[in-house]
């Protein structure tokens, strides 16, 4: 290609890029104006919701619809994701919960869901996480619920247990481990891996076949893990990319977990009921009495109705030794004929039956 060319294409890109600052402006302002109107219409005692998960979820599916390359659908998403955030804070700042300390796959969970322009407040413990969302200290929570590998976070389920949250949304991340060094860290002398359980249990294999004789250390977050390594000599962490480059660490090896399509689905958690989109799902908790024949009295009416499954977990229950309880997601809106007629049968045979939300299936 001539330097002429290269020129000429470099003007058109100058112009595209002058275009796409002048509606990313005009949308800004758009956002700006919404904020106006919401406050306007404002009933006295009432609050403004501003972030509404229907609405990003509508806007995020057509933009993948009409996407005609040669970007890909969830780049395009990806970009959508982080003008809509930054639109979104000049309404009003997100504060976002997570499982913390800074570079957990819960932050960058909360990061790809709602994008940069949040305030993520990282927390000790899941528990701590449902506790702030119920005291209104921040408006949303990001709280892992199940791994491809490892299944079902039982912390995370025996919290909905406890609190009276709304599951106002899903996200699912690729999990790759690496394992990480630090500056100072003798490689040769590596003499134990910290890391979550969790993550641990991910990489087992790897770990049987490349440090079998070194000590695994299960801490509260891979996070914690990257923080430790860096000021040990003789340590490594098993962590992702977010906390390597907040802690500056190196990768000693990358993508060390024992599946590669291992992935991560995490729930949001808020306080405001979620409307239908078309493609939602809906998660229930059941109790039954302790009785044979129970499970499948449970099932009947989702076989009868045609609803897919899409998860179910049993806990035990708080109320009595060797009774238990059912965590459910299925797919539908909770305000659906079919899914109502569903749970009015279910209520009819349950001991308690508590709806923890309808949301928009994960798009990203």
């Amino acid at each position: 290609m001539s330097e002429q060319e290269l020129q000429a294409l470099r003007v058109r890109i100058d112009n595209l890029d002058e275009r796409i600052l002048e509606l990313i402006s005009d949308r800004a302002r758009c956002a700006e104006e919404v904020a106006r109107v919401k406050m306007k219409e404002l009933k006295e005692g009432e609050s403004p919701v501003f972030y509404r998960p229907e609405r990003e979820a509508q806007v995020l599916k057509r933009v993948m619809e009409r996407n005609q390359g040669p970007l890909g659908n969830e780049e395009m998403a990806r970009l959508f994701r982080e003008i809509m955030s930054s639109c979104l804070a000049l309404e009003n700042p997100l504060k976002v919960a997570y499982l913390g300390p800074e570079g957990t796959f819960s932050q960058a969970a909360a990061m790809k869901h709602f994008g940069h322009a949040v305030i993520s407040v990282p927390m000790a413990a899941i528990d701590e996480v449902f506790r702030e969302v119920a005291a209104g200290a921040v408006n949303f929570g990001v709280v892992p619920v199940e791994n491809s590998t490892e299944g079902a976070i039982n912390h995370t389920l025996d919290s909905f247990l406890e609190h009276d949250m709304v599951i106002c949304g899903e996200v699912e991340l690729r999990i790759h481990h690496h394992l990480l060094v630090g500056e100072t860290t003798k490689t040769d002398k590596i003499t134990r891996i910290y890391s979550h359980a969790q993550s641990l249990a991910q990489c087992r294999k790897w770990l049987d076949a490349h440090y079998p004789n070194v000590e695994r250390v299960a801490v509260s977050s891979n996070a914690d893990a990257a923080k430790r390594v860096k000021s040990e000599w003789n340590s490594a962490a098993i962590a992702g990319d977010m906390a390597a480059n907040l802690y500056g660490l190196t990768k000693l090896a990358e993508k060390i977990e024992d599946r590669p399509d291992n992935s991560t689905r995490f729930l949001i958690i808020g306080s405001q009921e979620v409307p239908p989109t078309g493609d939602d799902k809906t998660s229930i908790i059941v109790s039954m009495r302790n009785k044979p024949g129970a499970l499948h009295e449970l099932l009947v009416p989702f076989h009868n109705n045609g609803i897919d499954l899409t998860r179910i977990e049993t806990r035990p229950s708080r109320s009595g030794k060797w009774t238990y309880v059912f965590f459910i997601d299925f797919v539908g809106h909770h305000r659906d004929p079919l899914i109502k007629d569903v749970l009015e049968k279910l209520a009819q045979e349950a001991v308690a039956l508590k709806v923890l939300g309808s949301y928009p299936k994960a798009v990203l």
